[in-house]
């Protein structure tokens, strides 16, 4: 069971326009309607405060750009290492001119643990999992699989730096597990009770040479099983990278989620530290590969996580209107945020903002959900 710290919200002042609300983060230091004009100094403030944080762990304030460097090109943020220089997600360096990684195509640092179906997965609406959705190909039973297992992959390191993390964890790297695509597949082949592997973390993008590998041998060594490959990430990684991955889902059952932060370039910046338009224009590209091959068992997913103040209905509506231009149907689950790492001073998603957003995404979306409603039971 995860416990959390729900403290008293505070009153933060919007460094630009003077406002004092509850809903502006003192981390942030600047409100929504300022990042959304695009007012002088506000996505500045912003990205201050994500390079005062980044620096307690050794971490570059921005993607490096090093006109002399090595690019990596595994996510959108395409770092260009320069000597001496780490990329943005940690787990790569520069040592004297060489690329040096704590990671490969054939070893993962990462962490994993069995959860039992019916799990707290964001699909868990419409997978096969819960559902029975596919039986017998891509299901044990025709309803919930209870007594199996969906193996939960944490992968250490993250392209992004979401100032209100549930998962911070993924910054201390010395505390990864370091796998190999053999040791994990032995692990997968060994536990006839895992029916679906989910990558997540931190996110997949850094690591997806890894995670595809990996996804691969298992499948090789548990031909005949249901073996489901699932992906919940931010969407931002190499677009080639990210067909392969998605190609996986499809096959076995599985299902891509993508977390799309925010919808106005500005807002994403300054809750995530960089851009996320690459997740928009790679969920395009995997809804166009893969949906209308598998309809009746959606490969594609989106979420929202509803951060108080500053995703609320106008970013919602842009989502679910750019969502549903691709096709009305695919799934969309709208997250109730709870207070944590730097926006500990926030409050619980607003029952107001929880039902305004809701209604937004359903006037362009058939399919939507409502995740971690429990918490609404605490939400101003």
């Amino acid at each position: 069971m995860y416990f959390f710290r729900v403290s008293s919200p505070s009153k933060a002042k919007c460094r630009v326009c003077g406002v004092e609300s509850v809903l502006v983060s003192s981390a942030i230091g600047v409100c929504v309607d300022c990042l959304r004009a695009g007012r002088e100094g506000a996505l500045k403030n912003a990205l201050e405060a994500h390079a005062r944080i980044r620096e307690r762990y050794n971490l570059p304030a921005r993607p490096p750009k090093s006109s002399d460097g090595i690019i990596c090109k595994l996510c959108s943020n395409e770092c260009v290492i320069g000597k001496g220089e780490t990329g943005y997600c940690g787990l790569r360096r520069n040592v004297n001119g060489k690329l040096v990684s704590m990671v490969s195509a054939d070893r993962g640092l990462l962490h994993y643990y069995n959860d039992p179906h019916p799990t707290n997965c964001c699909s868990a609406w419409f997978c096969p999992a819960t559902t029975g959705a596919g039986y017998p190909k891509y299901a044990v039973r025709r309803g919930l699989e209870r007594g199996y297992d969906n193996l939960a992959v944490f992968f250490y390191g993250c392209n992004f730096n979401c100032l209100f993390c549930q998962n911070i964890s993924h910054k201390n790297l010395s505390e990864g597990w370091k796998l190999s695509v053999d040791e994990f597949a032995s692990k997968v082949e060994g536990d006839r009770r895992i029916t679906c592997i989910c990558y997540f973390g931190g996110s997949p993008e850094p690591q997806l040479p890894f995670a595809i590998e990996a996804s691969k041998k298992a499948l090789e060594r548990c031909s005949g099983r249901v073996l489901r490959i699932c992906w919940e990430w931010n969407g931002c990684g190499n677009p080639e990278l990210v067909r392969r991955a998605a190609e996986l889902s499809y096959l076995t059952g599985g299902n891509v989620k993508f977390d799309l932060k925010a919808y106005t370039r500005d807002v994403a910046i300054a809750l995530s530290g960089v851009p996320n338009t690459r997740a928009f224009e790679n969920f395009e590209l995997v809804y166009r590969e893969f949906y209308e091959k598998r309809e009746g068992i959606p490969v594609l997913t989106a979420t929202t996580l509803l951060v108080p103040g500053y995703v609320d209905a106008v970013e919602v509506e842009n989502i679910a209107r750019f969502i549903a231009d691709l096709n009305p149907e695919i799934p969309y689950s709208l997250l109730i945020f709870h207070p944590d790492w730097q926006m500990i001073d926030m409050p619980i998603t607003p029952r107001k903002q929880a039902m305004e957003c809701y209604e937004a995404a359903k006037k362009h979306l058939k399919n939507v959900n409502i995740g971690n409603k429990h918490l609404l039971a605490l939400a101003p």
